[in-house]
């Protein structure tokens, strides 16, 4: 695949991650427990992870998470994760985005991402996969402007390497 799409899907999907990474945290302590403000940060994160697997059917996230965003009802996670815990995890996320554009080939690219709703090819994953991300951060980033006035900045595009 030609190496400058890969670096242009790259700078502009880290750049999604960097502003969800940035709203974490400036988000205040006392904000943190509330349940629009974690739990879409914890949901954001995970879809990340699912949506950059090769292999969605044998997707399972790393400890201390769960499936249970996969639950029909919308049962949450049994506790709040720290923001420790989900800044890690947002870091685990980012590099699997990294070395899954990274190691894009004409072959790969073309390889699909199929579950019982979704059946794309790998680039057209990635870009779903960052505008999932970035409707998420503009949510997040509203909620904390109107409740504790603060809010994530922009980012044009990331620097970060792996």
């Amino acid at each position: 695949m030609d190496a400058e799409l890969k670096e242009i899907l790259w700078r502009q999907f880290g750049a999604a991650i960097d502003m969800l990474e940035d709203s974490i945290r400036v988000c205040p302590k006392s904000f943190w427990d509330k349940k629009n403000c974690w739990y879409s940060i914890y949901h954001t994160i995970f879809w990340i992870d699912y949506y950059s697997s090769v292999e969605p059917d044998t997707f399972y996230p790393p400890e201390p998470f769960t499936l249970s965003e996969f639950d029909p009802k919308g049962i949450l996670p049994d506790r709040i994760y720290s923001k420790e815990e989900l800044l890690n995890y947002l870091e685990f996320s980012r590099k699997k985005v990294f070395f899954l554009i990274d190691g894009l080939t004409e072959e790969t690219a073309k390889d699909r991402f199929i579950t019982k709703n979704k059946n794309y090819n790998i680039v057209e994953m990635i870009l779903y996969n960052m505008r999932h991300v970035q409707h998420h951060v503009g949510q997040l980033n509203l909620l904390l402007r109107q409740n504790v006035d603060v809010a994530g900045k922009w980012v044009s595009e990331t620097d970060k390497r792996y």
